[in-house]
């Protein structure tokens, strides 16, 4: 596969991953040695640090995983602060319903009940600490599981999850 192509698609599956992934996972994914996934992930490190790239390629612990620049994150904290300030939208309500009621979940299981891509709905919840990773689901690229936070619990005026409706009850309410 041509050089370029096999940048598009780290750069892909390192945007949609958002967690730190291993070169082990990275490499085995693509059916790559790990060598050369390795050199393919320097290369693309080095083309992230020109100033026209609001992007960085991290590496800890020989995980990868893309995020923005150190230097641009005074402008991001403003937009978040703004998102913060303003009422969850539905989908991140649904998000939310579906991890208040299975945690701990993986956002892949969430997706699977939502049926729609939920990284950004996720990383909103996360920043809203509404929600907070639980843990690591032990299977391959160890997924993160999520679980509601302390703050949700106040932001819907309970004391504890016993306190959530009965899905039964809001199933027959909503027919």
């Amino acid at each position: 596969m041509d050089r370029n192509r096999l940048k598009s698609i780290i750069e892909s599956i390192l945007f949609i991953w958002g967690d730190p992934i291993s070169l082990e996972d990275l490499a085995s994914t693509l059916e790559l040695r790990k060598d050369y996934a390795r050199e393919i992930l320097l290369e693309m490190k080095e083309n992230y640090k020109d100033e026209t790239s609001g992007l960085r390629l991290r590496e800890v612990d020989g995980k990868f995983q893309l995020g923005t620049k150190q230097e641009n994150e005074p402008y991001l904290k403003n937009l978040i602060q703004e998102k913060n300030e303003k009422n969850l939208s539905k989908p991140a309500l649904e998000t939310l319903s579906i991890i208040a009621y299975k945690q701990p979940v993986t956002k892949l299981e969430v997706e699977e009940l939502r049926g729609v891509n939920c990284d950004s709905t996720i990383k909103g919840l996360l920043d809203f600490d509404l929600i907070e990773i639980s843990g690591k689901l032990d299977r391959i690229g160890h997924p993160n599981l999520y679980s509601t936070t302390e703050k949700f619990l106040q932001k819907f005026g309970m004391e504890n999850l016993e306190e959530l409706p009965d899905l039964k009850e809001l199933e027959e309410e909503s027919n």
